[in-house]
């Protein structure tokens, strides 16, 4: 798709975090303190892809609020390394999502992108978690789908399958922009929709805090910065 393309959207979706938010900054500066010595000669990639793995089995299995994942994820993560945190530091790191930054270009972009097109966000979080992460972003969104409010998580087709219902708009009027090939571009490619790849982890190796996944989005860009420079090229 060619940037003349984007003539015809009229909602662009997103993905929150490792797109608008910096979560893998933030589940390292959480986890590291957990795992202390024991993450020693451990690199920052390598405990991405370990807590990833665990957050994907977590949020296939029965319907948990999200800080109870991120609890549970870090939990696996301190077992496979032989740490062992009491439950308190385990909740905190729970509710550290309220301390994860935005990535510098996020709100910016927003605010750019909300002159020309309506604003939904689809993320996998709980309604106040994600509250606080709005804050960052300095934008009020049309609609917001939490995977508290659907009780499941993507790559579930049921995050989007409520994004259409509540936007009211045919599925060719939407472009998804999203970072993770595996919880966003794989299931909505499924469903239809056009993607934008949001490659935050360009040039890095590995895929980080999201498993693996192949998918073919409609663009690409490496920043939320230059994903608005294409939309209004």
């Amino acid at each position: 798709m060619t940037t003349t393309g984007l003539a015809d959207v009229e909602f662009l979706t997103f993905d929150c975090y490792g797109t608008l938010i910096d979560w893998e900054a933030g589940i390292i500066a959480g986890l590291r303190p957990l795992l202390g010595e024991r993450a020693a000669g451990v690199t920052d990639d390598a405990l991405l892809e370990r807590y990833g793995g665990a957050e994907a089995t977590a949020e296939a299995g029965p319907y948990r609020r999200y800080r109870e994942v991120l609890a549970r994820s870090a939990a696996t993560v301190c077992r496979e390394l032989g740490a062992a945190p009491d439950d308190a530091a385990l909740a905190a790191f729970g509710g550290s999502v309220v301390d994860w930054p935005a990535f510098p270009d996020s709100a910016a972009a927003l605010a750019r992108l909300q002159a020309r097109y309506r604003l939904a966000v689809i993320t996998n979080c709980d309604d106040d978690l994600f509250a606080a992460s709005n804050r960052r972003l300095g934008v009020t969104f049309d609609e917001v789908i939490t995977a508290e409010q659907v009780g499941a998580y993507k790559p579930s087709h049921r995050n989007f399958e409520v994004a259409f219902e509540r936007l009211g708009v045919p599925r060719n009027r939407i472009l998804h922009v999203a970072q993770s090939l595996f919880h966003d571009h794989v299931p909505a490619k499924a469903l239809g929709l056009r993607t934008a790849w949001i490659d935050r982890r360009h040039g890095r190796d590995g895929s980080g805090a999201t498993p693996p996944a192949s998918a073919t989005p409609d663009l690409i860009a490496t920043s939320m910065a230059a994903f608005a420079d294409l939309a209004f090229g």
